[in-house]
């Protein structure tokens, strides 16, 4: 859906000067953060032409801005305001979902059913909703990202200088990110704790016109570990711990190993969901409990954690669990 756009453009030059959060980012980034829905293709010819220029001086759309900085801007068709939709019920007060805060960082226990960012026929997600809730507190923007199904630990950046360390930190694998989630697995666990080291690659689905994460031999490494909790007759309550970072790997990875998690849509046994539903699953069974990793700014060591929630709880409850061998 293209944009919408002013009738007219804007109707002087402006002349914007660079805060301490957008220091060290790109100008044409910076140009398309203020000019919603322009082409990119359009910022380059106007800073080629040096209409756009940091401190009277022609720049390149490379150029890293720092905190000062005075940025010249022509005028030109912006988008309208974007239109975002109601606030989730879920995060109508969203100062108690929060595991915490700094004046860098923002971590949430994220509802589940509730996206992180809206699109794709969702008015609003998390990011919309705490910025309009936060109005006037300045910075804010995703550090890493949730499926909607999952919930549990989300950090957002208050800073730039925050988001940049997170983007870091998540990219890497050996970068003292520790992530665990709480899921139920279909089906009974035999033994303990498992390693499962399988390489996820993205296929296109077409029946279902998205894409679908497989276990492939010229996927991206991938390694997870599986520690089993509590054992029920037709499920397991497993801790899981990503090794690596990739695309539903804890989903694909647990179904590999023939436990798929209970509530699952695509990588699922629907059968089984179908009946865990009559005790109350109305959700995949997947929540992110545990987030380890160092502060972004202060090298500081952050730990979060947030509790299974009720709703998962009394699914439990509701379960028959096995005796414990002794």
């Amino acid at each position: 859906m293209q944009p919408d756009v002013t009738d007219s453009p804007s109707a002087a030059v402006s002349r914007i000067e660079v805060d301490p959060d957008q220091a060290g980012q790109r100008l044409d980034n910076f140009l398309s953060s203020r000019l919603k829905g322009v082409p990119k293709s359009r910022l380059y010819r106007i800073i080629r032409r040096g209409e756009v220029r940091v401190n009277g001086a022609r720049s390149s759309p490379s150029t890293r801005l720092e905190a000062g900085d005075v940025v010249r801007v022509p005028p030109i068709r912006t988008a309208s305001p974007a239109r975002v939709g109601p606030v989730p019920a879920a995060l109508a007060d969203a100062d108690t979902l929060i595991l915490y805060e700094d004046e860098h960082l923002l971590v949430i226990d994220k509802p589940a059913g509730v996206a992180v960012h809206g699109g794709s026929g969702i008015g609003a997600g998390v990011i919309e909703a705490l910025k309009r809730q936060r109005q006037g507190d300045g910075f804010l923007e995703l550090g890493h990202r949730l499926d909607r199904a999952t919930s549990g630990c989300l950090v957002l950046a208050k800073s730039r200088e925050a988001l940049l360390g997170l983007h870091r930190l998540f990219r890497r694998d050996d970068a003292g990110v520790v992530k665990r989630y709480t899921a139920l697995a279909l089906g009974r666990w035999r033994g303990g704790r498992r390693r499962i080291d399988a390489p996820l690659a993205r296929r296109r689905d077409a029946s279902r016109g998205r894409a679908r994460v497989v276990v492939a031999e010229d996927g991206r490494p991938a390694v997870t570990i599986v520690e089993p909790l509590t054992r029920y007759e037709e499920a397991t309550l497993v801790r899981v711990t990503l090794e690596t970072g990739r695309m539903h790997q804890a989903r694909v990875h647990l179904a590999h190993a023939g436990h798929p998690i209970a509530g699952d849509p695509v990588y699922g046994d629907f059968s089984a969901n179908r009946r865990l539903a009559e005790v109350g699953l109305g959700r995949m069974f997947l929540h992110a409990s545990n987030l380890e990793f160092p502060h972004p700014v202060t090298g500081v060591k952050v730990r979060c954690a947030a509790r299974l929630g009720a709703a998962l709880e009394q699914v439990l409850g509701r379960l028959h669990p096995l005796p414990r061998k002794h």
